[in-house]
């Protein structure tokens, strides 16, 4: 009985809990600092991560949000590293645009190409999917070698995203991708491409999956 009448020191409503958790990140981010459309973006992704250095750690160009959400309102695809990034988009927010979410890194056909010219799944499925990157949003949330094949199609005009976000995970070549990326798009006066990527070893699929999710709300609501 005592048991049973005791006061729950929690809520179960889960409106509030995301509610309570952005009003513990607004408390503990200096927002002013940041760019206003940035911020559902640099929120979303202290909310997946409980990690407030993403404020200062994640860049986004400042065409990125324009591009991205212009990029989904016209049903461009999105295209993902690893499988991981693809379940956690909101494909049902991206169905209402008439996008697709596509990642080849599993098919069977792209790890036996990856085997016979011994390179990884991740570069193969790359190569595999450029119709769909043309114009499209380009998401890695694992493979630094995901992101240095974009730089690579890029600089061979076989590609034109119309985002890439790059916020590979890990120790081998995680940081170096990242910033190689960034100074490569910053270079390239030609053709500007936005990017969001991130400073240091960490990222993955949570951060990848965040800024996606963020761009298909503000999208959302800009078509209301």
């Amino acid at each position: 009985m005592e048991t049973q009448n005791r006061t729950k020191d929690y809520s179960e409503n889960p409106q509030a809990i995301i509610d309570e958790s952005f009003k513990i990140i607004n408390s503990l981010v200096d927002l002013d600092n940041i760019p206003e459309s940035s911020r559902p973006i640099i929120k979303r992704v202290i909310h997946a991560t409980g990690d407030i250095d993403y404020a200062d750690d994640l860049i986004i160009h400042p065409m990125a949000v324009e591009g991205g959400v212009n990029a989904i309102v016209a049903g461009k695809s999105i295209v993902t590293d690893v499988n991981m990034v693809r379940a956690g988009i909101s494909e049902k927010g991206l169905n209402r645009f008439g996008g697709k979410i596509v990642c080849k890194i599993a098919e069977d056909y792209v790890a036996d190409k990856a085997k016979e010219s011994n390179k990884t799944r991740a570069i193969t499925a790359m190569h595999e999917s450029i119709a769909e990157i043309s114009d499209g949003i380009v998401v890695i949330g694992n493979a630094p070698t995901a992101a240095f094949t974009i730089i690579d199609l890029i600089r061979r005009e076989e590609v034109v995203p119309s985002l890439v976000i790059a916020v590979p995970v890990g120790f081998v070549k995680a940081a170096e991708s990242k910033e190689a990326l960034k100074t490569f798009l910053d270079n390239k006066k030609d053709l500007q491409i936005p990017y969001i990527v991130n400073i240091g070893r960490k990222g993955g699929s949570a951060v990848a999956v965040a800024i996606v999710n963020a761009l298909i709300n503000i999208a959302k609501d800009t078509s209301i």
